[in-house]
C-alpha cells in the first residue's frame, strides 16, 4: 500500500471511506510524534493524502484538514515565497469552485511568527472558507460555522518502549525547539537568582535561531549549574532527558496549547506552567501533584515555590489521561469530516452518520 492509499481499508461497519488531504508529510523519523499518532488514529477510518502543493491543485479528495495553514505559504527565499503564495491563491479557487470542505485544528489561535500582508490575508480567507474546526482543548473559544472538540492525544504509548533515567533530585528541565514566545530568557535570568546550588537547570532542544543558541551557551558559561543539550533530539534520548527531572518547567509567554507539556505528563514528571484557562483545565483532569501553575513573570521565587510544591504534593504514580486516547481522538476527527461534507452540502451538521445515499455519493468521489 503506497503512502498515498494509507488507510484504505478503512470501509467497515458502514462507514464511507473517505479521502483526507492533510496539511502534512508522509512521516519521517522527526515528524511531530502528534501527527505520526493521528495518522495511525485515522488509518482504520480514512484514506489519508499527505500535503504537497502539487497534490492539492491535481488531486481528488473528499476533505482538507488543515493544522499550520502558514506553513503552506512559508520559503527562505522572496521568490519562493510569491510563488507559494500565488499557489495557495489559485487552491482557494479550486476549493471554492469545487466545494471542497475545509477543517482546522486550532493548533494555536494565531501564527507564532507573523508572515506579510499577503500571507495574512490569504490566512483570513482560509478562516472565511472553513466548514468545521476542531479544538483540542476544552478552553478554546468556539469558532463559526462549528467547532468540535478532540483531545490533544497522550504520549504514554509513544514513550513506551524506551528507557527512563533515574530522577536527579534538583533538576529543572525546559525542553523542545527553543523559540523567543517559550520565555527562556526569563527561565534563564531566574536561574541566575536563584541561590539553591542543589538546584540544577537543563536545557534540551534546537534552538530557533543563532541568538537563541548564544544566549543558552553564554548562561552555561557563566552557572555551571546550568547545561544544554542544544539539537534536535531523538525519542530515546528525550525518554531520558525528561525523566532524569525533578520539575518541568515551562514558562511561556503564549501558552494555548502545549504538547510540550502533555509529553512531560505522559512521563509522568510534574510541570510549572503559567496559569491559563488550559493548563488549569489540565491540572482539574490529571489530578494533583502534576501541574503547578503561577501567576505573573517567571522569578526564582517561583521555581523555588514550584518544586518545593512537587516535593510536598501527594500525587498518583501517573496522572489522568484516559480522555486522550488516541483511538478516541480518531473517531471524532472522522465525525468532524462528516460533519464539514454536509455543512458544505448546505445540509445540518448534527447527526453526522450518512444515509445509504449518502454513502454511496461519498464513496463515489473519493479516488
Amino acid at each position: 500500500m503506497t503512502p498515498h492509499d494509507h488507510g484504505a481499508q478503512a470501509r467497515s461497519g458502514g462507514r464511507p471511506l473517505l479521502t483526507v488531504l492533510q496539511q502534512f508529510n508522509a512521516p519521517t523519523p522527526r515528524t511531530n510524534p502528534y501527527l505520526v499518532q493521528l495518522l495511525a488514529a485515522l488509518a482504520p477510518l480514512v484514506r489519508v493524502r499527505f500535503w504537497s502543493l502539487r497534490t492539492a491543485l491535481l488531486s481528488r479528495y473528499d476533505v482538507v484538514h488543515l493544522h499550520w495553514p502558514e506553513y503552506t505559504m512559508r520559503h527562505p527565499t522572496v521568490l519562493g515565497r510569491l510563488l507559494r503564495q500565488c499557489a495557495v491563491a489559485l487552491l482557494l479557487l479550486r476549493w471554492t469552485v469545487l466545494r471542497t470542505p475545509i477543517v482546522r485544528t486550532l493548533h494555536n489561535l494565531t501564527p507564532h511568527e507573523q508572515g506579510g500582508a499577503v500571507e495574512r490575508w490569504l490566512l483570513r480567507r482560509m478562516d472565511r472558507m472553513t466548514s468545521r474546526w476542531i479544538r483540542i482543548n476544552q478552553t478554546t473559544e468556539p469558532r463559526a460555522p462549528g467547532t468540535d472538540t478532540a483531545l490533544h492525544g497522550h504520549y504514554v504509548d509513544w514513550f513506551a518502549p524506551h528507557p527512563q533515567a533515574a530522577q536527579v533530585t534538583g533538576r529543572l528541565l525546559h525542553f523542545g525547539l527553543i523559540r523567543p514566545y517559550k520565555g527562556v530568557e526569563g527561565l534563564l535570568a531566574s536561574m541566575a537568582d536563584l541561590a539553591e546550588p542543589d538546584c540544577s537547570l537543563r536545557v534540551v532542544g534546537n534552538p530557533a535561531s543563532p541568538q537563541m543558541r548564544a544566549l543558552v551557551e553564554a548562561a552555561c558559561t557563566r552557572d555551571p549549574r546550568v547545561s544544554a543539550l542544544l539539537q534536535y533530539v531523538d525519542d530515546p534520548t528525550l525518554a531520558m532527558e525528561v525523566s532524569a527531572s525533578e520539575l518541568v518547567v515551562l514558562p511561556y509567554r503564549d501558552m494555548h496549547n502545549s504538547g510540550t507539556l502533555l509529553l512531560a505528563l505522559s512521563l509522568a514528571r510534574p510541570v510549572l506552567v503559567p496559569r491559563t484557562p488550559n493548563n488549569a483545565a489540565v491540572a482539574d483532569e490529571v489530578g494533583p501533584g502534576w501541574v503547578f501553575m503561577y501567576e505573573g513573570e517567571l522569578d526564582a521565587q517561583v521555581i523555588r515555590s514550584g518544586l518545593a510544591q512537587a516535593r510536598a504534593t501527594r500525587r498518583a504514580p501517573m496522572p489522568d489521561l484516559s480522555r486522550r486516547a488516541w483511538s478516541q481522538a480518531g473517531r471524532l476527527h472522522y465525525r468532524s469530516y462528516l460533519a464539514a461534507i454536509r455543512q458544505r452540502r448546505g445540509l445540518p451538521a448534527a447527526g453526522v452518520t450518512p444515509s445509504a445515499p449518502e454513502r454511496r455519493s461519498i464513496d463515489s468521489r473519493s479516488r
